[in-house]
């Protein structure tokens, strides 16, 4: 059984499989969502035995909904609610995570879902999946990395994507998604996190330090120059011991 109040967590075959567990609220996160996560996401970091993770939501109507507005509308102040998420905070330690990550996701996933799902590595939706970015709408700007993480992987683009998404707080579904370059993999209803594993068993057949420094060559490479980018790159081959080009 779970040690953790709002997150189902087990590890298989060197996987950890992470489930948001408030089925009742959409998984919606509530600042004790946040403080398991905080725990799983170190755990996860530091077990030697895990090399790679799976992030997925319980019961039938979502990956995860956001955030739980009922609970952050009675924190004393906005600013101090915010100074305590930066205490733990759940989204540095995720992108910063070395070990490959798969979004296994279905039905609702909104707001901070979305950020959680755009800080792993792929995503894998059911053909139910729905994405929204609703927080401008409701007065709000994203806070979990969403105004960051999205335009990086949509890109900002002639048609304006990622403002699309972020500034109309419209809802797309799994096929638009896929088509704007937000998702991995659709599959049927059902089958998300099946397929999750299967694709995290086979980007899990190179080895540990292949996948790190092709990790670190992406998101470090990114806000490089070129130049610089190409040179980490030239870096973490060489250490690897790989050929120069």
């Amino acid at each position: 059984m779970s040690a953790f109040e709002t997150i189902d967590y087990a590890t298989e075959n060197g996987v950890a499989l992470v489930t948001l567990s408030r089925p009742e609220a959409v998984n919606a996160f509530s600042v004790q969502m946040r403080d398991d996560l905080y725990e799983v996401l170190s755990l996860v970091r530091d077990d030697s035995a895990v090399r790679g993770v799976i992030f997925s939501g319980a019961g039938e109507r979502g990956f995860c909904s956001g955030a739980d507005l009922a609970e952050f509308g009675t924190a004393p102040s906005q600013a101090i609610a915010r100074r305590v998420r930066r205490q733990r905070d759940v989204w540095a330690l995720l992108a910063a995570m070395r070990k490959p990550s798969v979004a296994a996701i279905h039905g609702y996933c909104l707001g901070s879902g979305l950020e959680l799902a755009c800080l792993c590595d792929l995503r894998v939706a059911s053909e139910d999946a729905v994405f929204g970015m609703p927080e401008v709408s409701l007065g709000l700007v994203p806070a979990a990395g969403g105004t960051q993480v999205l335009p990086r992987l949509i890109g900002l683009g002639g048609t304006g994507r990622a403002h699309d998404l972020l500034l109309t707080g419209r809802r797309v579904g799994a096929t638009e998604a896929m088509e704007i370059g937000l998702l991995t993999r659709i599959v049927p209803r059902g089958d998300h996190v099946k397929a999750a594993a299967s694709l995290l068993r086979g980007v899990l057949t190179a080895p540990d330090g292949a996948l790190h420094a092709a990790k670190r060559a992406v998101v470090g490479g990114a806000d490089l120059p070129l130049g610089a980018a190409l040179d980490l790159e030239d870096r973490l081959a060489m250490a690897l011991g790989g050929p120069r080009a």
